[in-house]
């Protein structure tokens, strides 16, 4: 399969594709799980009507999120979303030069200026605190609390501008989609040998497309450049071809393809949050005086991740350089 390879191009709408589009979503939706499945009587019908609806709804998730917020050095105290995201507008700007995606989406341009639209992914961890709280004017010790914290942040689908961006993150949603139908053929079980062999195959796929970070889930430590991680996948599907094929185990395969884009909505969603938090992100009520109201959106998926969402247009000419980063990390160690 083409790992980096784009299925979804500029003004789609729910219902609206052209069959090119259709043709190349369904081959997608085989080649990101088992290639295997081509050999199945009509695989192309049996799918069809299930990349359908996983494309309706991947356009509609990505269509509803916010426009993009700018981020930069005079823009940071203007969002609550931002300054709840991130501590300061230095450590945003840190945060931005030191990521990987945009580093090597700046690397591949001629021109390092302007903004880069981008999707910032951060987890949302929520901690229960023992803190201290004012009740009239008596200072109460020992309050159980709940403090908010953010956390791996990362960026994904770095690009120009905001139309290409939602373009690119429509592929991700349905290669996301695809990944989680791969995690569960990956985990059936089986007596034969062949099909413990398969099931390392599958997970060995599994792993390089994480490494390719081919959905949302944040990639593995080790990094790959795209063309061995395309050798090494092309080698691992050359070797699960080599295994031959058992129809009983396909079909198996093939349903929970089917069972996965026909109920997209139950696999990979968004949610608002709403918080009210105080200077230090405790969880405060709504109507205190001191707390501000963030409204945030969250993907979720069916393994139980959750990831909040902002699209960003970042400012490009405040970010530091790496070697400041490094200079600024070596006089923090000492």
């Amino acid at each position: 399969m083409k790992l980096f390879q784009s299925i979804f191009g500029a003004g789609e709408a729910p219902g609206r594709y052209p069959e090119s589009l259709i043709e190349v979503a369904v081959e997608r939706a085989v080649d990101g799980t088992d290639p295997r499945l081509r050999t199945l009587p009509r695989y192309r019908r049996l799918l069809r009507e299930p990349v359908l609806h996983a494309a309706d709804h991947v356009v509609a998730l990505v269509d509803a999120l916010p426009h993009v917020q700018a981020a930069g050095r005079a823009s940071y105290g203007d969002d609550e979303r931002l300054t709840t995201l991130f501590a300061s507008a230095d450590r945003m700007l840190q945060v931005f030069a030191g990521d990987s995606a945009l580093h090597d989406f700046l690397a591949s341009q001629a021109s390092k200026s302007g903004t880069a639209a981008v999707l910032l992914l951060v987890e949302r961890i929520e901690k229960h605190v023992m803190g201290m709280e004012m009740d009239g004017e008596v200072l109460r010790r020992e309050v159980a609390q709940v403090a908010v914290d953010f956390r791996a942040h990362r960026l994904v689908d770095p690009t120009w501008d905001e139309d290409e961006l939602r373009r690119q993150l429509k592929r991700r949603a349905f290669d996301h989609l695809l990944s989680l139908a791969l995690q569960r053929i990956a985990e059936l079980r089986g007596e034969r040998a062949d099909l413990t062999r398969q099931r390392t195959l599958l997970r060995r796929k599994l792993d390089a497309l994480n490494k390719g970070q081919w959905g949302f889930d944040a990639g593995v430590a080790e990094k790959m450049d795209p063309q061995a991680l395309q050798a090494e996948l092309d080698e691992t599907e050359r070797q699960l071809a080599a295994l031959g094929t058992d129809d009983r185990t396909l079909f198996a395969h093939m349903d929970i393809v089917i069972d996965i884009l026909s109920h997209a909505g139950r696999q990979m969603w968004a949610e608002p949050v709403q918080l009210h938090l105080d200077r230090m992100n405790v969880q405060r009520g709504a109507d205190e005086a001191t707390v501000r109201q963030v409204d945030l959106q969250e993907l979720h998926n069916a393994r139980g991740r959750r990831l909040v969402m902002l699209p960003l247009a970042i400012t490009l000419d405040d970010l530091p350089h790496r070697d400041d980063l490094l200079a600024a990390a070596q006089r923090v160690l000492g």
